[in-house]
């Protein structure tokens, strides 16, 4: 098993930048797929990115590529998500999602996917 514990989020001016964290427990971070969802007020959790195990691999949403930047470091069990030139649109509460799974280059943009979540911190893009 592995649990998840976001941080990072906040109120910030459109066109600025935050860097999520998510800290994991568990001595088998580095074979976890690990992904990024948000939830808005009043809508369905959507996909914001996702990165294989070893790094090689890594999906993102429409919405967010060449804005948002999602890494990984392994021995300090932590993936990131850098998120700049942030819009009205981006405010959400923003979860970490990971899976234990055999293959290096395995990774998802499907929520149902993913076995263990994080309980979600809050980002507010002001206008």
């Amino acid at each position: 098993q592995v649990q998840l514990g976001e941080s990072g989020g906040g109120l910030v001016q459109a066109g600025g930048s935050l860097r999520l964290s998510c800290a994991a427990s568990g001595r088998t971070f580095s074979s976890y797929a690990m992904g990024w969802f948000r939830q808005a007020p009043g809508k369905e959790r959507e996909f914001v990115a996702a990165i294989s195990f070893r790094g090689s691999n890594i999906l993102y949403a429409d919405s967010v590529k060449g804005r948002f930047t999602i890494s990984r470091d392994n021995p300090k069990n932590t993936v990131y998500l850098q998120m700049n030139s942030l819009k009205p649109e981006d405010t959400a509460v923003y979860y970490c999602a990971a899976r234990d799974t055999p293959e290096f280059y395995s990774v998802r943009s499907t929520a149902g996917w993913y076995d263990y979540w994080g309980q979600g911190t809050q980002v507010t893009v002001s206008s």
